[in-house]
């Protein structure tokens, strides 16, 4: 047997093939190729032709384990060929996972990466009451965007209230600690962190504990989210805010003026005048805000007809007042109600429907409109 020789420039031909095969392996998690993480540890080729290898996984009971050998035995056979590779899973030191942190988050006091000057679009999505369903189209939202190929990021910022974990079927799933860094699990393509995934819950994983937390340690909390979790690069990192005008919107307001904000309302104008403050507050705290969404916009009827059980008129009045485009109005739907209740986002399960159209309109707008780069500066190097 062969061992395979560093540097990577120096490997004979089959032992750089089979490195590069490996290379295609992802880190369902931290989504990056197991090489670039330094997961890969010994590496060769024996006279027979087949090839062995060690993967060093981050942690003890690494949640994507199994996957992660599955790929990696695809990966080797191949080159090859089937039933001709030996694998080997291991763990990380403390000193490797502690080099792996640092290559990730750098080295030094970490620091909250979605500053002004990052290429980051940070979207703010708020609400002036709860009960319009502002959680769903912030999951929808993301999930829709994440299939239009850009990387989104989702911070359930409603402590209080938090419901992203289940309407994106992650009820009762952890994050992975490697060290202090945390890493957000992934659901339909899209990097989830929320305060119920740090709770005990129940056998049928919907959160048993209560927050019952004051300003202060909401605003450590968001600001821990921001700084602590391991999003890697995002082109846009959405957040589901509470209701109203409290605490964590001001918080968010302080750690985030740069957002844009989704103002979400109901049609009745009882909701609209509330909504209209959540917007005032937003832009008060420096944040622009990008446009309105008026929710549970009518019932169609079998004769075509629309029944307006929530009134009609309120987005648009949100929206006037504010000096911003209308964005959607979304009709009440029940496949979109069954979808949240199944963490199943009626954007990829029933695209068709008339709420998923709208809110997939939604995000056409959003990746229509990207950040502006003047005035910033890039991350550029020349060699």
């Amino acid at each position: 047997m062969s061992a395979s020789p560093e540097p990577a420039g120096i490997r004979p031909a089959g032992i750089e093939a089979l490195h590069q095969a490996l290379a295609r392996v992802i880190d369902p998690e931290i989504r990056r190729p197991i090489t670039e993480l330094d997961m890969v540890g010994e590496l060769s080729l024996d006279d027979a032709g087949r090839a062995h290898a060690v993967i060093k996984l981050t942690i003890i009971g690494c949640p994507a384990a199994r996957r992660i050998e599955d790929d990696s035995r695809a990966a080797l056979e191949g080159v090859v060929g089937a039933g001709n590779v030996e694998l080997a899973m291991t763990v990380m030191s403390v000193e490797e996972r502690k080099a792996l942190t640092a290559k990730l988050q750098g080295t030094g006091t970490r620091t909250m990466p979605f500053t002004p000057d990052s290429l980051t679009r940070v979207i703010a999505v708020t609400s002036g009451k709860g009960g319009v369903g502002k959680s769903t189209l912030t999951a929808n939202l993301a999930v829709a965007l994440a299939a239009r190929g850009l990387r989104v990021g989702l911070l359930d910022a409603d402590v209080h209230g938090f419901s992203i974990p289940g309407l994106l079927g992650l009820a009762g799933v952890k994050p992975t600690r490697v060290g202090e860094m945390i890493l957000p699990p992934v659901a339909f393509g899209v990097k989830v962190i929320s305060i119920g995934m740090f709770l005990d819950t129940d056998s049928s994983g919907s959160g048993s504990a209560a927050v019952a937390w004051r300003g202060p340690m909401l605003h450590r909390t968001i600001n821990q989210f921001l700084t602590d979790v391991y999003f890697g690069d995002l082109d846009v990192l959405l957040l589901d805010l509470p209701p109203g005008t409290g605490d964590v919107a001001i918080s968010i307001g302080q750690l985030l003026p740069h957002a844009e904000v989704l103002v979400v309302t109901t049609p009745q104008p009882a909701a609209a005048d509330v909504a209209e403050r959540s917007g005032v507050v937003a832009r008060q705290t420096g944040q622009s805000v990008f446009g309105v969404i008026e929710n549970m916009a009518g019932l169609a009827q079998p004769d075509g007809t629309v029944l307006e059980l929530f009134g009609s008129g309120g987005g648009a009045e949100v929206a006037s007042r504010l000096g911003v485009p209308l964005l959607a109005r979304i009709p009440l739907s029940v496949p979109l109600r069954e979808g949240g209740d199944a963490g199943s986002p009626i954007v990829l399960s029933e695209p068709d429907d008339a709420a998923a159209a709208a809110i997939l309109g939604v995000a056409d707008a959003l990746a229509g409109t990207g950040r502006g780069l003047a005035g910033r500066p890039l991350p550029l190097s020349f060699a």
